[in-house]
């Protein structure tokens, strides 16, 4: 009798012990192996972005929205973003873009501007240049084009034209063509981004760096000589220059009015190439 009893006991303690191991397996927190989500990189999303709105089939006048949602992106670009480290607005090398002369004219292109290659195709390029203090890009045009410069850090000083339409040439020394100022002013981070367009915004334009400072860059479509989008550089004469003998004569705003001269590329435009050092983009 006794032993039938330790049987069943014996029987019941290994029910017990198997439901318990059971219920051990099926009450143990399971641990989900799901693929870590991954936020892409400022640069990545500017990449993805840019290859949506420049289409080969895009229009040369981009709409209201795209270029919004562009400006949008690139005002929230901090330095880091693209690898790079704000430099000391303390550094005193050159002259700044006041108080300039003849003699001390040459000091300007001491230090060398550094270009950084971010990527570049036929529909659109993305760059950045490095500016030390002082260092200038002279007047330069973008045939057919749209550029959206953000200055990530330091104060850029920009002068930029659009020709006045239709063409007004002068032959006395050139020839030379007419063009109104569209934006003479510093820029800085707080500015946001700033665009110029193939007929408006200021598509002529030079840079001179105030401080230390850095500008991404995008041009839709790239730069093609093939294509009839040359750089070429001018430089510009005062409206009374050659006023004299003007078809198109201005009563209003001359000052604001200047004569351009096409010249060959600057001997002394001192830029070399650097390593782009942002997150990898994944074209």
């Amino acid at each position: 009798m006794l032993s039938k009893f330790e049987k069943t006991i014996d029987k019941a303690r290994l029910f017990l012990h198997n439901y318990t191991s059971l219920l051990r397996v099926c009450c143990r927190p399971r641990q989900l192996h799901m693929a870590k989500k991954t936020t892409p990189s400022k640069v990545q999303a500017l990449y993805e972005l840019c290859k949506k709105t420049f289409t080969p089939s895009a229009t040369p006048h981009l709409p209201y929205q795209a270029v919004h949602n562009l400006c949008s992106l690139l005002d929230s670009v901090s330095p880091s973003d693209v690898g790079l480290k704000e430099e000391s607005p303390d550094d005193d090398r050159g002259l700044g873009i006041f108080g300039l002369n003849g003699l001390n004219r040459v000091a300007r292109w001491a230090q060398p501007i550094t270009y950084l290659d971010i990527y570049e195709c036929d529909g659109f390029t993305m760059c950045i240049f490095c500016f030390p203090t002082s260092s200038v890009i002279p007047l330069h045009d973008h045939p057919g084009m749209t550029v959206f410069s953000r200055v990530l850090y330091g104060s850029l000083h920009i002068k930029a034209y659009d020709w006045i339409e239709p063409a007004c040439f002068q032959e006395a020394k050139g020839p030379v063509r007419l063009a109104k100022l569209a934006v003479d002013e510093v820029l800085t981070p707080a500015s946001g981004t700033s665009v110029l367009y193939p007929k408006s915004g200021g598509n002529l334009h030079s840079f001179t760096a105030v401080t230390p400072c850095a500008v991404l860059d995008i041009l839709s479509p790239s730069y093609r000589e093939e294509a009839g989008r040359k750089c070429t550089y001018y430089i510009d004469y005062p409206y009374s220059t050659f006023a004299a003998g003007n078809k198109a004569e201005i009563t209003d705003e001359k000052e604001e009015h200047a004569w351009l001269a096409e010249v060959d590329t600057p001997d002394d435009l001192y830029m070399r190439s650097g390593i782009y050092a942002g997150p990898a983009l994944q074209a």
